[in-house]
């Protein structure tokens, strides 16, 4: 938890960065729930569930900011601006984000412009869905034998990963990759991973309409095309054999 100390203090206002889990209502924290019934102001992502918006009470002013992939988004800066203008007004504001704020949140960013600008913030952890959704999904990230330990990367910019190093992992997670599927099967095959090894994608994990497509890296791309699925995102995906452990654990 971050709490600093506010020197100079403009305000008597305070952000909270408060993560939401994977979306849906049932995942939030008590502190988190606390948070949203003192919001003056509530400020959240797109993959957000809607019930999380009657735990405020009113009045309580609700913006949206987007950053959703793929999606038209508001720009980092504007929302730091936002965020430091509810602040300075005296106002409690809840910056809802999806899974944890410290987990590819850009909370970085958000907390810079609140220290420039003498806010006071405190950070409220969520459930991250790279944890949340493999075991909802019966998968164990880890195994005694099949998988040590695991690593969670964003697909967002495939480009920047070394791939070399992520295709010995014994169990990858991979999250914003929905649009991407095909390059990332073919990376992971490129730099050695077998054809045969197990694939899970989880798309709105924690949701009604949680929906699991499980196959191997070789026919994962024709599983997803006999579904019909306009798009996969948000979801995510798990690569290693602690996937074929999932028809044993649900």
């Amino acid at each position: 938890m971050v709490n600093p100390s506010l020197s100079p203090q403009t305000s008597l206002g305070k952000v909270y960065l408060l993560g939401a889990g994977p979306g849906a209502v049932d995942y939030l924290t008590l502190q988190g729930q606390q948070c949203l019934r003192q919001a003056d102001v509530l400020i959240y992502d797109a993959l957000i569930d809607d019930r999380l918006q009657a735990q405020v009470s009113d009045p309580c002013q609700l913006i949206q900011v987007g950053k959703r992939g793929g999606q038209p988004s508001t720009p980092q800066r504007e929302i730091n601006q936002l965020l430091v203008e509810q602040c300075q007004q005296g106002k409690q504001v809840v910056r809802l984000k999806s899974g944890d704020p410290f987990v590819f949140g850009r909370a970085s960013a958000e907390i810079q412009a609140l220290k420039a600008a003498g806010c006071n913030f405190e950070v409220v952890p969520g459930l991250s869905s790279a944890l949340a959704a493999p075991l909802l999904a019966g998968i164990p990230l880890t195994d005694p034998v099949l998988s040590r330990g695991f690593g969670v990367f964003t697909a967002h910019d495939i480009d920047a990963l070394n791939w070399e190093a992520l295709a010995q992992l014994p169990t990858l997670v991979l999250l914003m990759g929905g649009r991407k599927l095909g390059a990332i099967v073919q990376q992971l095959l490129g730099h050695g991973r077998s054809p045969y090894c197990p694939i899970a994608i989880i798309r709105w994990a924690g949701q009604p309409e949680q929906e699991i497509i499980a196959s191997t890296l070789e026919e994962i791309e024709q599983r997803v095309a006999e579904q019909n699925l306009e798009r996969l995102s948000p979801c995510v995906i798990v690569v290693g054999e602690v996937v074929s452990l999932r028809e044993f654990l649900q």
